[in-house]
């Protein structure tokens, strides 16, 4: 287990999670964030002060690093659909852009990004509301980011996996994590942001769903 991996987004709900999980694990883990005081530290964690659009602060925080994984998302102010952003609606792909450039140019081939089901093709699979409110509410600035940001990590000629999880909620519950490709099995509703983070990590360590977008959910 010699892998060095670089978290985007560990202070968020999913993030902090999958931070845990691989830190328990034995991981030499980098993170990169806007306030070192809000982080407990851990002897196999470094901690990088910045925001993943500062290019300086990002190359310091992938020097070294095997693999990054992002789980960032678009902020709210709250959780309610029509909430007023608290991140630039491009946040997501321009992230993306920076990563893929200083990635690259130090040799890291793979990358794991978390999306969300209802992005891109998987659009016409989720139920009729949801489709609604990625039209017509602010989820949709999220929805639409992720988009793009997925479109450039394609033509980007890095080993990526995305994972595109169906709606996320708290529970503590261990449970199977299933896998839809091509809505095939259809997905169920829900998932974990507990069982994202263990799904994240069995991609990881297994090296699987490489250049595929995997809808994950359970029952």
């Amino acid at each position: 287990m010699n892998k060095k991996i670089l978290i985007l987004g560990a202070t968020g709900r999913t993030g902090n999670l999958l931070l845990r999980q691989l830190l328990d694990r034995g991981y030499q883990v980098n993170v990169l964030i806007r306030d070192k005081e809000r982080m407990v530290m851990h002897q196999n964690m470094s901690v990088f002060e910045g925001t993943p659009t500062d290019e300086k602060a990002l190359e310091k925080a992938i020097d070294g690093c095997d693999v990054i994984i992002s789980v960032l998302n678009i902020s709210r102010t709250c959780d309610f659909p029509w909430a007023s952003l608290r991140t630039q609606p491009d946040f997501l792909s321009h992230t993306l852009s920076n990563v893929i450039r200083l990635g690259t140019g130090i040799g890291v081939k793979r990358i794991i990004i978390l999306s969300a089901w209802g992005v891109g093709d998987t659009k016409s699979d989720i139920p009729w509301w949801f489709k609604w409110l990625i039209d017509y509410s602010n989820i949709g600035v999220a929805y639409r980011d992720h988009e793009q940001q997925e479109k450039l990590l394609v033509d980007s000629g890095m080993d990526y996996t995305i994972i595109r999880p169906v709606g996320l909620v708290n529970s503590e519950t261990e449970k199977n994590v299933l896998v839809s490709l091509n809505n095939y099995p259809k997905p169920g509703l829900t998932i974990s942001r507990k069982n994202v983070a263990r799904f994240i990590i069995s991609v990881l360590e297994n090296d699987c769903y490489i250049n595929q977008k995997p809808v994950i959910y359970t029952k």
